[in-house]
């Protein structure tokens, strides 16, 4: 693996001529994206019969790898340095289109969005595990790509659909790193493979398996889990916008642009920060946001989940909006209680324990509950386009009690 990824920056950056093939995550770049990236590009490459140049690419700028600190870890994991990854600022697609003729595949996610929607033509096949929100067959584009193969099943974990090509097609190549990227990341998206998170299915238990069969030394199941899982709450060494920034979705609606940051440390740890309001100040603006929902996870000394919650808006009518709306959600209830705070444009909230509501974001896709609880927000507080929220955004609401991935 580190002489194919190698070897890709430097065929890259040298006057080579014909197309390049591009594997390509979500804009998100978790772990699942980036390791599906990493291991179907090399599979494409060792069993590939024609000539052209396979490249992984992580999609988000070099500098953000940072915040993806469970992915860090299982990079170092399998003893594959990041300094070997491509990421989307040091790659051109565009002149690639029209220098060298591009071809995408996408995994972990099954249609671009509107930012690179001038690339689409370019889509030769797509890999997922979330709900297909794409025709199933390609635009016609530059010749000869005329369709592509979509392949979306829900299972936990986009890399349980790329270990099972491997596994079908070219087993040789499932040495103990590849294994381990795959066999950490479906562990990570299926939490372990818990049933009672509903996140893992039985191909996910399957592909697992048979990664253990076979590769022996692969590391005890939940202690790589709990390992990564201690990588993502590791939030040392962060400084606050970078806090914001690792964990963020948004909601837009016709008046209002809303940011949802979860933060894995306790709230009043975060807010204690130096200078914290004139930052939040300042990220909000340069997000475009005209609030932003502070959801912090944390875990007492037995495991046991503390929510806390903070709206942060310099409008005292957003913000009393938002929180009263949180306030009086029913379905789900969020059981918030007020805590003090000292900053004046933040209202924070201790969420009760209730295993059926998280604040922390799921992968498992958004349920009738989400939706509703959505809409409402969205229409209470944003306007009467609810069609406009990203869905995803709904399971901050409203998850399972171990679904904090």
């Amino acid at each position: 693996m580190e002489e194919f990824l190698r070897s890709r920056g430097a065929a890259l950056s040298g006057s080579g001529s014909g197309p390049v093939h591009v594997v390509l995550g979500n804009e998100a770049c978790d772990m699942d994206s980036m390791v599906c990236a990493l291991v179907y590009a090399y599979f494409l490459h060792k069993t590939g019969a024609g000539a052209m140049l396979v490249v992984p690419l992580m999609n988000i700028p070099a500098q953000d790898l940072v915040l993806r600190s469970d992915s860090v870890a299982l990079l170092s994991k399998s003893g594959l340095s990041p300094d070997l990854l491509l990421f989307r600022d040091q790659v051109d697609l565009r002149r690639l289109q029209g220098e060298r003729g591009l071809r995408l595949t996408l995994v972990d996610h099954n249609v671009l969005p509107d930012s690179d929607s001038d690339l689409e033509g370019a889509v030769l096949e797509v890999i997922d595990h979330h709900k297909l929100e794409r025709v199933t067959s390609c635009p016609v584009a530059v010749e000869p790509v005329t369709s592509c193969s979509v392949a979306v099943e829900p299972v936990g974990s986009c890399a349980t659909l790329v270990a099972e090509r491997v596994l079908q097609r070219a087993p040789q190549l499932l040495d103990a790193q590849i294994a381990t990227l795959l066999y950490g990341t479906i562990l990570v998206d299926c939490v372990d493979l818990a049933p009672e998170a509903g996140k893992v299915t039985p191909k996910d238990s399957e592909v697992v398996l048979q990664l253990q069969t076979k590769v022996q030394t692969l590391p005890q199941r939940s202690e790589l889990f709990t390992e990564l899982q201690q990588a993502k709450f590791n939030v040392s060494g962060l400084n606050s916008e970078q806090m914001l920034l690792k964990d963020l979705k948004s909601v837009s609606g016709p008046d209002l642009n809303l940011g949802i940051s979860v933060l894995y440390l306790p709230l009043q740890d975060f807010l204690c920060r130096a200078d914290v309001e004139a930052e939040l100040s300042a990220f909000t603006q340069k997000m475009g946001f005209d609030s932003l929902l502070l959801m912090s996870i944390s875990f007492t000394a037995t495991q046991r989940p503390i929510r806390e919650l903070g709206v942060f808006s310099l409008s005292q009518p957003i913000r009393e909006q938002v929180s009263l709306y949180l306030e009086q959600a029913e379905n789900p209830a969020l059981d918030l209680r007020p805590i003090s705070c000292v900053h004046p444009h933040v209202t924070a909230f201790h969420q009760g324990s209730s295993p059926e509501v998280l604040l922390a974001p799921s992968d498992s896709g958004s349920c009738d509950s989400h939706l509703a609880l959505g809409a409402r927000l969205c229409s209470r507080c944003c306007g009467p386009s609810p069609e406009t929220l990203d869905p995803d955004i709904f399971s901050l609401f409203c998850s399972s009690e171990k679904s904090c991935s």
